[in-house]
């Protein structure tokens, strides 16, 4: 079977023969942007065959290659290389092909955030084209009667991370995808436990650092794994009790309590598929896995009984309602996966044939019962389970785990800036050495700066310039919170992992440069204008392509001491600023 439909492009949709009928259509929406409606239908209901969707692209003045899970990949992608995937509790189905200056060549996305997609634009060396394709039930998929989705077509000639927060606003209007509200709290500064305690957690221990976060702008508290076990090993064999371990964490409700009382919320972290062989639910849902991790001890449940959602989403409820939790960090969602071959030996009592409409129901549930209790429920999702349907479920996306690593964190928290809308994006936990110079240690919050920072030292181990730094970029932050979560996000240059962002709205804009370049300034009407020195260097080499008029200048250092100031007269100029490691200038009009 092979469907012809031109556009912009000339598309095909192309399968083998079968009980499955199709329809390919094209839509323009507007100038530059159309949509290609694909439609599968049988009479009775039967497992798909593999349907591509292809198009090709012309290579000019393409540089590079953007997508969810590149990291530090942007380049150019041949189409040997196999295809990208997305499914709803990883990734997202969309790529985007930039210029040299940042410029959108093609950016397209596919509706079907639920199921797994996989995708990709890859260069065909023969004609310098790239092969673009989205593939349809290329992985187990259940029987099904009929199947729509959308793919949306881009190529106007705007910035790349402008398309792809269209994308973002297109996917989050469909009904099945409706963002979570974000409460306030989730846009505060938070205190994580992971790196600095791993799993050595006591009661006294964690309100310590929570007294000491309070006194830095820390406003609520993540409690991550080892409140439920006395395995110390960081594996995953005794998950799935979720019971507290009375012999680290007596009273957790009192526990709880006194956090509050600090003025801290307090979120608890759960892995949320897995059954430990040395639990007690072992023996309950042994035969209700969709498979099992023996290097992790554990087994993954098949959401597709309604007694393992049941089971989970109670768990969650009733910590919430015993223990007055404030959210969850919610991990591991990824695993829940279709299986080749389904297990002859599981129990019977699936209610849902397909494991991505399961996980759906579930985290739904989970999202409607919690938000029954505690509206403002915070919920917190780890990358790569951060695409457009985990927006429903929840309303904090974290980068993947990074430790000590600046720029893989600056990369990160970036990735999901460019999709998550209005989502809280918040840093992976930042950490470092008590013996890095001060000004190195800086670089951590400085790479984190358009994101929600979480902080994962022990505060009583960092001398006292540690803590004036961290003190004054958390209050900086805080300060600058509306224009670095909520203004225009500007992330220059993914093909060399962003050297230079700036957020902005009508009065402020904010510049980080992390590499050695020049920084051109053209808000002539912005009333304060920051750049930040996100280098070792002590240098800036600033231009004002166009007039800013008159200026007061301030020098600060990285621990926010005031170094120097002066005036300039704002013209059209370039200006070399010394400015310290980690430091930053301010330019507010006269």
């Amino acid at each position: 079977m092979q469907l012809t439909a031109k556009g912009l492009y000339e598309y095909k949709l192309e399968s083998v023969d079968s009980v499955f009928r199709a329809t390919l259509s094209v839509e323009r929406e507007s100038e530059g942007i159309e949509i290609v409606r694909v439609k599968i239908e049988a009479d009775a209901p039967a497992v798909p065959p593999i349907f591509n969707l292809k198009f090709s692209h012309p290579v000019i003045d393409v540089q590079g290659v953007w997508h969810p899970n590149a990291l530090y990949q942007k380049s150019i992608r041949a189409d040997w290389i196999p295809l990208l995937d997305s499914k709803s509790t990883s990734s997202a189905p969309v790529v985007s092909l930039f210029g040299g200056k940042g410029v959108n060549r093609l950016t397209f996305a596919f509706s079907d955030v639920l199921n797994v997609i996989k995708y990709d634009a890859g260069l065909h060396e023969e004609t310098s084209d790239f092969n673009c394709i989205v593939a349809m039930f290329d992985t187990p998929t259940p029987e099904l009667a009929s199947y729509e989705a959308e793919l949306r077509i881009d190529i106007r000639e705007i910035p790349y991370y402008t398309c792809l927060g269209d994308v973002s606003k297109w996917w989050s209007e469909y009904e099945s995808n409706k963002p979570s509200r974000v409460p306030a709290e989730a846009l505060e500064p938070m205190y994580s436990t992971w790196y600095s305690f791993h799993q050595e957690l006591t009661p006294e221990a964690i309100e310590e650092q929570c007294r000491l976060a309070l006194s830095i702008g820390c406003k609520s508290v993540i409690v991550d794994d080892g409140w439920q076990t006395a395995d110390n090993a960081r594996g995953y064999a005794f998950c799935g009790d979720w019971q507290v371990c009375e012999e680290k964490m007596i009273d957790m409700k009192a526990h709880v309590g006194r956090v509050h009382a600090m003025g801290l919320k307090y979120l608890l972290w759960y892995s949320v598929p897995f059954i430990g062989v040395n639990s007690e639910a072992w023996t309950r849902f042994q035969n209700k896995l969709l498979y099992k991790m023996d290097h992790l001890g554990a087994g993954v449940v098949d959401p597709r009984y309604p007694e393992v959602r049941e089971y989970l989403i109670s768990i969650y409820e009733k910590a919430l309602l015993d223990w007055d939790l404030d959210g969850f960090k919610l991990d591991f969602v990824d695993v829940f996966q279709q299986q080749e071959q389904e297990n002859e030996s599981a129990d019977p009592g699936r209610d849902i044939a397909s494991v991505p409409q399961a996980v759906d129901v579930l985290l739904s549930d989970v999202m409607s019962r919690l938000r029954a209790i505690k509206p403002d429920i915070m919920i917190e999702f780890r990358q790569p389970y951060i695409s457009p349907l985990m927006r429903k479920y929840g309303n904090l996306f974290r980068a993947g785990d990074c430790p000590n690593d600046a720029v893989q964190n600056r990369i990160r928290t970036l990735d999901i800036r460019l999709l998550c809308g209005d989502t809280a994006a918040h840093a992976d936990m930042i950490m470092w050495n008590p013996n890095e110079p001060v000004d190195s240690a800086a670089l951590q919050l400085i790479n984190i700066l358009f994101a929600v920072p979480q902080i994962s030292v022990r505060l009583e181990t960092l001398p006292q310039k540690h803590l004036d730094m961290l003190t004054f970029w958390l209050s900086f932050w805080r300060e600058h919170r509306d224009v670095l979560m909520h203004g225009q996000l500007q992330p220059q240059h993914p093909e060399q992992l962003f050297p230079l962002v700036t957020a902005r709205n009508h009065d402020r804009s904010i510049t980080a440069v992390y590499n050695d370049c020049v920084v051109s300034i053209d808000a002539a009407a912005t009333q304060k204008i920051v750049v930040v020195n996100g280098t070792r260097g002590d240098r800036l080499i600033v231009e004002t392509a166009k007039p800013i008029g008159a200026r007061k200048v301030r020098i600060l250092d990285c621990m926010g001491v005031a170094v120097s100031g002066f005036e300039i007269d704002g013209e059209q100029s370039l200006l070399s600023l010394s400015v310290p490691p980690s430091g930053l200038v301010i330019l507010e009009s006269v």
